[in-house]
């Protein structure tokens, strides 16, 4: 595992080679490294990265979180869906709480942008690293998606 500080704290990055399989936060300080993920997470956080590249790996979870993972990661940058949407289109309109509960587990956040899941009417609810963490991160994807959209 490596550590790079980023604005939402330290983000413990755990790889298997070329590939991504965990993001925790509020990791300890700890060594950095070389690592196209580690560039990657740097280019997001200064505003330059839009769109991962890096490999990941999603390892774990049961069928239904896995499936959700999946409709995460094609949420495009600076955008926003709900719970219930991501359970509409895996065909359980009833299920945005079991949404809610595996964006909670997903194991590579931020790459998998489980933060542009939001409630019924966009609002700021659950988060595995907390509202705070949250709202950094669509504040930042909201500023530069404007600014790449005004230049």
């Amino acid at each position: 595992m490596f550590v790079i500080e980023t604005p939402i704290g330290p983000l413990g990055v755990v790889v298997d080679g070329p590939a991504v399989v965990s993001v925790r936060f509020g990791a300890r300080p700890g060594s950095s490294a070389v690592h196209p993920a580690a560039d990657e997470l740097r280019g997001y956080f200064s505003g330059e990265l839009t769109d991962f590249t890096v490999p990941f790996e999603l390892r774990g979870g049961s069928d239904f979180e896995r499936a959700v993972w999946g409709e995460i990661a094609k949420v495009p940058y600076g955008e926003m869906i709900t719970y219930g949407a991501i359970a509409t289109a895996l065909g359980d309109p009833g299920a945005a709480r079991a949404v809610g509960t595996a964006c909670n587990r997903n194991p590579i956040p931020v790459i998998v942008p489980c933060h542009r899941v939001v409630g019924a009417g966009g609002k700021m609810v659950g988060f595995g690293g907390g509202l705070d963490r949250k709202r950094i991160l669509l504040e930042l994807e909201a500023r530069v998606a404007l600014q790449k959209a005004w230049s």
